[in-house]
């Protein structure tokens, strides 16, 4: 692996509107792929997993998911957007990350640009 991975739901139309925008407007090195045409054995990374939250696997090794995932994306940009990740890192906000991530993992089908497909398998939810 040459360059770090940031790898979401392709079957989810909210999640590919955010990785276009992500592809858009946050200059990166790393590849943005859906997990379903990403080499999973070779990332690391399990189905499951991918279904669960977005992922990173940096370059480094380092591995992270849902809004950990975003903050080393944000990190592996320009300065402004590291700042971003950097802010998205630090521990109360991290805190708060979480339980935010999960709630709109949960409700993407309801989100702008979601459909029924984007819904989180029945074992996802809490």
């Amino acid at each position: 692996m040459e360059t770090s991975t940031f790898v979401y739901d392709g079957d989810c139309a909210f999640c590919t509107q955010c990785a276009r925008v992500i592809e858009r407007w946050i200059p990166t090195g790393a590849r943005v792929l859906p997990w379903q045409f990403a080499d999973l054995d070779t990332l690391g990374l399990t189905a499951a997993e991918c279904e669960e939250a977005v992922q990173w696997v940096g370059v480094d090794g380092v591995r992270a998911a849902g809004p950990d995932a975003i903050a080393r994306l944000l990190g592996d940009s320009n300065p402004l957007w590291r700042v971003a990740g950097a802010g998205l890192r630090f521990a109360p906000v991290r805190a708060a990350a979480w339980p935010a991530y999960r709630w709109v993992a949960r409700n993407r089908h309801r989100l702008p640009g979601g459909t029924a497909a984007c819904a989180v398998p029945s074992a996802g939810r809490d």
